[in-house]
């Protein structure tokens, strides 16, 4: 599914869930009725929600015969029960150890509560580093994926769902994740959400925060989408009439992580201090006992952790002993249809503060099962402009909630009106007796004040019933009639477009707007100016700069500006201070945008972020590539690359610290870095010259016109310094084309001298291997240096020249090179080819440990299962045949492809993929490759023609 049609369901998903089961918008309060046949595809959206307590959700559309058949057979197949494996909680990550810091909170709500919770990694990490042995690719996927397992079984979580996407390399591009991915992800995720129906759903930052993995932000967003996704029966239709599964409502979404201040100890959760007072965040204090393992959960969270040795993360240190010192796990909801603990409660503050409403009930609030919503006429409210607020509640199905009630919380100063009355002191409207499964709501109209405040507010409702209270919020945010906003970057700017099409205007402006601008160097900056208002309007917008910079103008005016129109200011802006510091040594130099409009004036500040730049001379000669500068080779001012970027910080300059000098001659650039580094890393095999973070290493990246938003359009390169052979090698990595040097970057040198605390590394690199001609004015250009100080091929400290988190994967953020004299080839072209980017993830039917886990909860392994004409299944296994084969037997209805499995208490002792050309009866031979241990098993997968996948068990008899 492209990405258009994949936001074209999210789209219809939102419609639907904003018809709620009630009575028009302009009614005040509806008493309990019936749900008219023309409301039922939207009742069916409200109903889905299922808690523990509750009846079964209602199915748009029922599961015919055959769907009902194909749903048994599929459970037949992977030899459990009826029905797939129900989970209380789900989190959604991109790769194994994504949930790693979860697990204290997983583990308490497991052993407290009961809590049966699964993890979904999009992908099985096969990118990633490897610092336990030579596997890579899928090999190193099977790696992760056991490591996961294990680590996560601390927390007793036992179910993990791979989806089978690739993991290609660092990225913090969720645009170039989602083209990778490809289409269909989304629809994988809300399969699973429909089988397991989860209450809670959990998974990480969406946003393009500096440093966020790519990966990580579209996991994010997958889960996100998917909360809307599952509950519609519009999305995915096929899912319900093919396949047997019926929409699910989960019931909480958060993501993990919150933005705000908290103190450390038990009362880390109720003294939390969001940045945004109007978002709600819930902690988990890790400092609580383990009562069965006599340890503090945080101490059973770093044991999981360390279990992810492949990372590098068998090293984590201790923590702390003293529960004093040890912090919550934070969580911020992002929706919720059912009711949750209200800001500032004991409730709120209790472990329990994320499962309330869902899994576990509070003193003195509603039935489980209770749903409770709030929605508002629009996001963007104006002072003095009333908009709607629907309040909606729904009893449990077999549960009555009597006689209830709701009212309205505003900030002070606003007013709330029912057909009753007007007034600033939250009026509540009575609706009704609530009878078992019977819904209703209340209508409300809101004013804020003509002075009220701008910025986030909350819209809360309380629920008052013979059966307890619930509540509910909501945030708007009060803007002027004109918004204004420094131009975003482009990642921003998909980001805040995807929080529009999602219809989660909550989640928009989590991200500071930043620009770049070099050091002593001069760009232009966008200002756009947005009329929100329903009529034209005119003023002025003026920017005020921070010492160190100018503009060609300070103010500019919009005129006549059309409703819901943008228009972009222009202002040309100098770093005029060259002694201001760059990188992450400045940090943000933050500025102020005033605009004044008809109905008054807002302030927002942005900022700039100063980057390194230089001048690269031409060199009469060509340097010799050596490892060592002659007199005169370089004539360039030496570049400071000894910038902490990120790990622990350099003890000393013997520790780790560097410079650099880079020079041109005629189509080639030539770079020299020299590194103090007192310890050597572990020496690499030659062969082993790949994923250079796990050892000493330089690296060069260079953006060819300096415009690139993720580095698949850029040239990124290695030198390790020393090999285990003696000489030094080269590769590139995460970027166009990655690989061994020799093949991906022909006709580049390399050269190196190493001695007692320093080494020298050279490399000349024929611009013609760059993804596009490069632009001599605007050559993005960073040096990065890797040091480790163990021989475990794990990393310490990352040095350079222009230094953010994450800065390897966002070349908005690298220096500013320029190359006086340089002009690229005529027939060279600008455009970069298309990236090569790794494509082979391994799949579940090839993970025995994935396959097992198919039979054991009835959940197919990651796809549709397949229908009862295209099945295939192992029914025999035995030895007869000598004890140095396994004999399969299996039947199938149709052609496919069984991937076949020896298993025992070791592990793994034999496997085979076995193409099936007719339906029947197959016997194979599987050779082993160990003598048998104890309870062998064949455990099989099978691959139908049109993708449908099972699962299977025997034991060798």
């Amino acid at each position: 599914m492209s990405r258009r049609n994949r936001l074209a369901v999210l789209a219809a998903a939102a419609v639907t869930l904003a018809l709620l089961p009630g009575t028009p918008a302009s009614a005040t309060t509806t008493a309990p009725t019936a749900t008219s046949p023309s409301d039922a595809a939207a009742t069916a959206t409200a109903e889905a929600a299922t808690p523990a307590s509750s009846a079964p959700a209602n199915d748009a559309t029922p599961p015919t015969a055959e769907t009902t058949a194909a749903l048994r057979n599929a459970t037949a197949l992977t030899g459990g029960t009826a029905t797939p494996i129900d989970l209380d909680a789900l989190f959604i990550g991109a790769h194994p150890d994504d949930e790693a810091f979860t697990l204290s909170t997983l583990g308490q709500w497991n052993e407290y509560h009961h809590v049966r919770t699964g993890v979904v990694t999009v992908t099985r990490g096969e990118g990633g580093g490897n610092a336990v042995g030579p596997e890579e690719g899928p090999a190193l996927g099977l790696l992760r994926e056991a490591e996961e397992r294990t680590a996560v079984a601390k927390a007793a979580v036992t179910e993990v769902f791979n989806l089978d996407d690739v993991d290609f390399y660092y990225t913090v591009s969720a645009p170039l994740t989602d083209q990778v991915w490809g289409g269909d992800t989304l629809e994988k995720v809300v399969r699973l959400v429909r089988m397991t129906r989860p209450e809670i759903l959990l998974t990480m930052d969406p946003a393009p925060t500096p440093g966020n993995h790519g990966n990580h932000q579209e996991a994010a967003r997958l889960a996100i989408e998917a909360f809307y996704a599952a509950a519609d029966p519009k999305a995915f239709p096929e899912q319900i009439s093919r396949e047997g599964l019926r929409p699910f409502a989960p019931a909480r979404l958060l993501t993990g992580g919150a933005r705000g201040t908290s103190q450390t100890g038990p009362a880390c959760a109720s003294t939390f201090r969001p940045a945004n007072a109007a978002q709600n965040v819930f902690g988990v204090w890790s400092g609580r006992p383990s009562a069965s393992r006599g340890k503090t959960w945080a101490a059973v969270e770093r044991e999981a952790q360390r279990v992810y040795a492949s990372q590098g993360w068998a090293g984590f240190p201790d923590v702390p002993t003293d529960p004093a010192q040890l912090g919550c796990d934070f969580f911020t909801q992002v929706d919720a249809r059912v009711p949750f603990p209200a800001p500032g409660s004991p409730a709120a503050a209790a472990p329990t503060s994320v499962l309330d409403g869902a899994l576990t009930r509070a003193d003195g609030t509603v039935p489980l099962g209770t749903q409770l919503g709030l929605r508002t006429s629009t996001f963007d409210v104006r002072p003095g402009t009333p908009f709607t607020v629907e309040v909606s509640m729904k009893a449990p199905p077999r549960e009555p909630l009597g006689r209830s009630s709701v009212a309205l919380n505003v900030p002070a100063g606003w007013q709330v009106s029912t057909t009753n009355a007007t007034t600033s002191t939250n009026p509540s409207a009575t609706v009704g007796r609530l009878a078992a499964g019977r819904g209703a709501s209340a209508t409300f109209k809101v004013t804020p004040p003509a002075q009220a405040t701008l910025g986030r507010a909350r819209i809360a409702a309380a629920l008052t019933t013979e059966r307890g209270t619930g509540y509910t919020d909501r945030q708007v945010e009060v803007v002027r009639s004109v918004r204004t906003a420094q131009q975003p970057l482009p990642q921003v700017a998909q980001y805040e477009k995807w929080t529009d099409e999602t219809a989660v205007p909550q989640l928009r402006g989590l991200v500071t707007p930043v620009l770049t601008l070099p050091s002593s160097g001069t760009r232009q900056i966008g200002i756009t100016v947005t009329n929100v208002s329903d009529a034209a309007t005119s003023g002025m917008v003026r920017i005020d700069l921070p010492p160190g910079f100018t503009s060609d103008r300070v103010q500019a005016s919009y005129t006549d500006l059309a409703a819901g129109t943008s228009t972009t200011l222009p202002f040309t802006v100098t770093n005029s201070d060259p002694t201001l510091k760059t990188s992450n040594e400045g940090g943000d130099y933050t500025y102020t945008i005033t605009t004044t409009g008809e109905d008054g004036t807002t302030t927002s500040r942005p900022a700039l972020e100063l980057v390194p730049a230089a001048s690269v001379p031409q060199a009469s000669t060509a340097p010799a590539v050596d490892g060592a500068e002659s007199h005169g080779e370089y004539g360039g001012t030496e570049l400071n690359i000894s910038r902490l970027w990120e790990g622990t910080a350099c003890s000393s300059a013997a520790d780790c610290s560097g410079t650099a000098k880079i020079t041109w001659h005629d189509d080639t650039l030539y770079v020299l870095v020299h590194v103090q580094d007192d310890v050597l890393g572990t020496r690499l095999a030659a062969s082993d010259c790949k994923r250079h973070w796990r050892t000493d290493s330089v690296e060069v990246t260079l953006d060819p016109r300096g415009t690139s938003e993720n580095t698949s359009t850029t040239f990124k390169t290695a030198v390790l310094p020393v090999t285990a052979e003696g000489p030094p090698c080269h590769l590139r990595d995460a970027d166009n084309r990655q690989g061994p040097g020799e093949e991906t970057a022909p006709g580049m040198r390399v050269a190196s001298k190493v001695s007692a605390g320093e080494y020298t590394v050279e490399m000349s690199i024929p611009l013609q291997v760059l993804p596009g001609a490069i632009d001599p004015g605007h050559l993005g250009l960073n040096i990065l240096v890797y040091d480790s100080d163990t021989q475990d091929r794990t990393g310490q400290t990352r040095i350079g020249w222009s230094t953010w988190g994450g800065v390897q994967g966002d070349p908005y953020r690298w220096g500013l090179a320029t190359l006086p004299g340089y002009q690229p080839p005529p027939d060279r072209p600008t455009t970069p080819p298309d990236p090569v980017i790794p494509n082979t993830a391994l799949s579940s039917l090839d993970s025995p440990q994935s396959l097992e886990q198919s039979i054991r909860v009835n959940i197919p392994p990651s796809g549709p299962a397949a229908p009862p004409s295209q099945t295939g299944r192992i029914v025999s296994a035995s030895t007869s045949g000598g004890a140095d084969a396994v004999k399969v037997t299996l039947r199938s209805t149709s052609r496919g492809e069984i991937h076949l499995f020896v298993r025992d208490d070791q592990g793994t002792a034999a496997s085979r993929v076995v193409t099936i050309s007719t339906k029947g009866t197959t016997t194979v031979t599987v050779p082993l490759t160990r003598a048998l241990g104890t309870r062998p098993v064949v455990v099989a997968g099978w691959q139908a023609p049109n993708g449908g996948t099972a699962a299977s068990q025997v034991p060798v008899r």
